[in-house]
């Protein structure tokens, strides 16, 4: 009777183990998959930033084609040769600076990526050991129902007796 009781006791902890390790890769996995909401955001937000930032680059190169042909025009005038010059000048670090925080925003675009892709297999992987773990405690109910109607059949059999 008492090996009866201490064996159900250690289902019962066992129950109550793989409940606990099932709750707490639930809520692993809510957690990978809000930060992989937030990456995902974050991606979007940095697509924009870098379809912006590509609108600019045209720009400033279309200014820059201007300011090349608008000096090339006033070659006879010297001084407003120089005032553009200075104004081309700035435009091209601009468009330099520009093409600088676009490389940075496809290099973390990229990263971005990949640590998605990583934190899509790590979900992946936790749900897969969820998935084992609901297994193993669905088949540790089915053990502890069946030791409780055997253990209901033993008593009701000394009952009898």
């Amino acid at each position: 009777m008492d090996r009866i009781k201490e064996k159900m006791n250690s289902i019962r902890l066992e129950a109550d183990e793989a409940q606990a390790k099932v709750d707490e890769l639930q809520t692993k996995v809510k957690t990978l998959e809000q930060e992989n909401l937030r990456k995902e955001q974050e991606i979007t937000s940095l697509s924009h930033k870098n379809q912006l930032l590509e609108t600019d680059v045209e720009k400033l190169e279309a200014a820059h084609k201007e300011a090349k042909a608008t000096a090339d025009d006033s070659a006879q005038h010297s001084t407003h040769n120089e005032t553009l010059q200075r104004r081309l000048q700035l435009l091209e670090e601009e468009a330099e600076e520009a093409d600088k925080n676009l490389r940075e925003t496809n290099e973390k675009l990229r990263q971005t990526d990949v640590k998605a892709g990583h934190y899509e297999r790590k979900v992946q992987a936790l749900e897969n050991a969820r998935d084992q773990w609901e297994t193993k405690y669905e088949e540790m109910a089915k053990k502890y129902s069946e030791s409780q109607k055997a253990l209901d059949r033993l008593v009701e059999e000394m009952g009898n007796i």
